[in-house]
C-alpha cells in the first residue's frame, strides 16, 4: 500500500502512459484494500460480531481517505487518463461498480443490525416499564409492601458481549 499512498499523496501530473497507468493502478489498489475491509466488516456484522466489525473502522477510514484522494487525482487528470490509459480507466470504472454493490450490501446489513438493536432496546424498555404488581382483587388493589409493591422492582441485566 505504500506505493499507492506515495503516488496518491504526491499530486501527480500525468505526462505519459506510464504515469497514467501508475495513477489508475494505485487507485485500484486502494479500492481493493477498502473493498476487502468492507467485505470483512459485512461478514462480521452478519455473524453478529459487532465489536470485531467496529474494530475495522480505523483501517476502513484510512483506506477510504487514500481512495478519495486517488479519485480526486483521477478527476483532475481525466483527459490525460482517457488519452493515455483508456483500458485502465474502464477497469477502474468496473471495480468502482463492484464496490458500489458491496457498499449497498453493507448498508443493508447495517440497517438490519440497527433494526434488531432498536427492537431489543424497545422490548427491554417495555418490559422494564411494566408494572410488577400483583393485581389482587381489583384494579387498584396491591399485595405486599415495600420493594415488592413498587413497579419496576426487578433487576435489569445487560450483556456487554453483544
Amino acid at each position: 500500500m505504500s506505493v499507492a499512498r506515495r503516488v496518491l499523496d504526491e499530486r501527480p501530473r500525468i505526462s505519459g502512459p506510464l504515469d497514467a497507468r501508475a495513477l489508475v493502478e494505485a487507485v485500484i489498489e486502494a479500492l481493493g484494500g477498502l473493498s476487502h475491509v468492507v467485505g470483512e466488516e459485512t461478514a462480521l456484522l452478519r455473524a453478529g460480531k459487532l465489536k470485531e466489525a467496529m474494530d475495522r473502522e480505523p483501517r476502513k477510514t484510512e483506506l477510504a481517505g487514500i481512495y478519495m484522494r486517488g479519485v480526486e487525482q483521477v478527476k483532475l487528470n481525466a483527459v490525460a487518463l482517457a488519452r493515455f490509459a483508456p483500458e485502465q480507466v474502464r477497469r477502474l470504472k468496473a471495480e468502482h461498480g463492484a464496490f458500489q454493490t458491496l457498499i449497498e450490501t453493507n448498508q443493508m446489513v447495517l440497517a438490519t443490525a440497527r433494526a434488531v438493536s432498536e427492537s431489543i432496546v424497545r422490548d427491554l424498555a417495555t418490559d422494564a416499564n411494566k408494572a410488577m404488581r400483583a393485581p389482587g382483587y381489583g384494579p387498584t388493589a396491591t399485595v405486599g409492601a415495600g420493594a415488592f409493591a413498587r413497579p419496576n422492582a426487578g433487576p435489569l441485566v445487560i450483556s456487554r458481549n453483544l
